[in-house]
């Protein structure tokens, strides 16, 4: 099974290396760290765990639809990730 520390790694890089303009998908990330298809979709659930502990550090931002969701709140469906917006938007 793949560690929290290897993924929270992996959604760092990905969305660091996208950058604050452009957002990944959290299966680009399970797919990177475990490229069969039937131990990929297992990863799902801890990614989006981490993502979540993630956004409430301030280090990703989490979207749904489009526009910045609270990891405080519930977060169904579809999600993206990205690198932090910061204070002020272009």
């Amino acid at each position: 099974m793949t560690s929290p520390d290897a993924i929270t790694a992996e959604i760092l890089r990905q969305t660091a290396e996208r950058g604050p303009a452009k957002s990944i998908c959290p299966s680009e990330v399970a797919r990177a760290l475990e490229p069969d298809a039937d131990r990929w979709r297992r990863l799902m659930g801890p990614i989006r765990a981490a993502a979540i502990r993630l956004a409430r550090a301030g280090q990703v931002d989490i979207l749904r639809k489009g526009k910045p969701a609270s990891p405080d709140s519930e977060i169904r469906g579809v999600i993206r990730l990205r690198a932090p917006s910061g204070s002020s938007e272009a």
